[in-house]
């Protein structure tokens, strides 16, 4: 029987309740990888790499989800800060787990903006596509803006992640 595997790729800008609401609604699938972006394929200014991939691991710790892990595939295939397409992504995976079926997890955002991604027909045709909106309307801008206006956020993400964002001055956003 071949293993199910969902890919969740976000910049995790951080990790918000957002986030977890989509991740929680995925027990289905053997494993769901955490993807954060290594470029952001559209130029958005984000946190470090290795720092985000912290609050990920965090974040997983924090879910009790236990079909979560993190996954840095996209820091191997980096060519300095090019982005990665997921079309390239999602054929490593494939290449690293050739048995599974992978499906790509996406949110609304991305879903109506599907067609911009690279090799979307592609896509569609090789792998399933899954349109997983969040339940809970916390976005990492939120938190971003939050802590900024020096406001609490322990609303918005997890607790880890939260002490990570206001005790340690690596994920300072200004």
């Amino acid at each position: 029987m071949s293993q199910s595997i969902a890919i969740f790729g976000s910049a995790f800008n951080p990790p918000s309740l957002g986030h977890l609401s989509v991740l929680k609604r995925l027990s289905q699938f053997d494993r769901v990888l955490l993807l954060p972006s290594y470029a952001h394929a559209w130029g958005k200014v984000m946190l470090d790499y290795d720092a985000r991939c912290e609050l990920v691991l965090a974040f997983i710790e924090d879910s009790g989800l236990s079909n979560l892990e993190l996954c840095s595939v996209e820091a191997d295939m980096a060519q300095g800060d090019e982005a990665i397409t997921t079309h390239a992504v999602l054929n490593e995976l494939q290449a690293q787990y050739p048995e599974a079926n992978l499906t790509f997890v996406v949110g609304p955002d991305n879903f109506l903006n599907f067609h911009k991604f690279h090799r979307s027909d592609e896509i569609l045709e090789k792998w399933q596509v899954l349109a997983c909106p969040e339940t809970v309307k916390v976005r990492s801008t939120l938190i971003r803006e939050k802590l900024a206006a020096k406001c609490s956020i322990s609303h918005l993400t997890t607790e880890k992640v939260a002490k990570l964002l206001v005790e340690d001055t690596r994920f300072c956003f200004e």
